[in-house]
This record gives structure tokens, sequence and C-alpha cells, in this order.
């Protein structure tokens, strides 16, 4: 009897480490599901706390994301001014017009024509050998948008201003964006469909 209760304890115990190796290695996954989930919300919160720029909205509706990807568009010009270098970009739709001939074929931007002009703070290179200003902090993304059925008031076109901010590393719309040079400054360029740079020849 004492022989069966050994054999009896004895084919027990190898379940039961079984079921101990089973439930540890259940304790072992669920602790790495719970840290991949901790350090997907680590990694989801740092995302939410970095600015979304394209989350941003201008007083006259305009959306920033409507602009997405503007940071590769195609160049049309470039400009200086006193405090500020300029560079103007455009859509595919601008530049397919552009290199069609508009506005000098007297014909208009097509509706979802879109042009951007980028604004930095100028400096001297300290590295050319002859003297040259070069970017320096960026400032400032003045919008341009063709929609006649949104902008009827104003040759079609809406305005913007989304202005750039080096220390906090984040945009804002700028509240001011009605007194800005928008439409009030382009009308000078009503022929020109309200734009001033032509396509620069390259």
């Amino acid at each position: 009897m004492s022989e069966l209760v050994t054999k009896s304890v004895a084919q027990e115990q190898p379940g039961q480490k079984i079921e101990t190796r089973t439930a540890a290695q259940r304790v072992a996954g669920f602790t790495v599901v719970v840290t991949a989930v901790a350090v997907l919300a680590v990694l989801v919160a740092t995302a939410v706390y970095a600015q979304d720029k394209y989350s941003l909205k201008s007083p006259s509706g305009i959306a920033f994301s409507d602009f997405k990807g503007y940071e590769d568009w195609a160049v049309v010009s470039s400009a200086r001014a006193d405090e500020v270098l300029k560079v103007i970009v455009g859509n595919p739709t601008m530049i397919t017009a552009y290199k069609a001939g508009v506005p000098g074929n007297g014909q208009p931007f097509p509706e979802g024509s879109m042009i951007v002009k980028l604004q930095w703070k100028p400096k001297k290179s300290a590295e050319a050998p002859f003297v040259v200003d070069v970017p320096d902090v960026f400032k400032q993304a003045f919008v341009m948008e063709k929609d006649s059925k949104r902008f009827p008031k104003t040759g079609g076109w809406g305005y913007a201003v989304f202005n750039y901010d080096a220390a906090s590393d984040k945009f804002t719309a700028d509240e001011k964006s009605f007194a800005d040079c928008g439409h009030s400054c382009h009308v000078a360029v009503k022929a020109k469909d309200y734009i001033f740079h032509p396509y620069q020849k390259r």
C-alpha cells in the first residue's frame, strides 16, 4: 500500500512541475505584453506631446494640413527682403500650371493650386570665402490656396500665416492673418491671378 502511495505521489509530481512551468510561462508572457504596452504608451505620449503642426488652423479656416508635404514641393522662385530670405514653393498642381504657361498665357491657376512662401531670418555665412547671406532661423510659412468656392471675395485665393518659434520648436497660426499682407497686397498683381512670383528659368 505504501508503495502504491509513493508511486502515486511520484506520478503526480511531474504533472505538478509541468503545471508550474506552464504557469511560469504564462506569467512571463504576460510580463512581456505588459512591458510592450507600457513602452507603446510612452511612445504614444511622446508623439502626442510633440506638436503636430498639421493640426493647426488659421483664423480664416485654412488648415495647415492642406499643405502637407510642402517641405518637398518644387521651388518656384526666391526673394530677399530687408529682414527675411524667402523661398517660394508650389504644389504639383501649381507647378504643372506654371509649366503650361499660366499666368502668362492669360489663364488662371486651376483649383487646388497651392503656394508656400518659406521665410528665414538671414545671417552672414561664416564659411563662404565671399560675403553671402544664408538662412538662419526659420520664421514663417505664408500660404495661399486656390479654392473659388471657399474664397470668392478674394479672387479665389485663401491666405494664412503659420509662425515658427525656434525656442519652443513649435508652429502657431498667426491670429493677425487677416491684417497681414494677404489679398490686400496681392491685388496689385490681379492680372497675374494674384501671384507675384513667376516660375524662374533654371
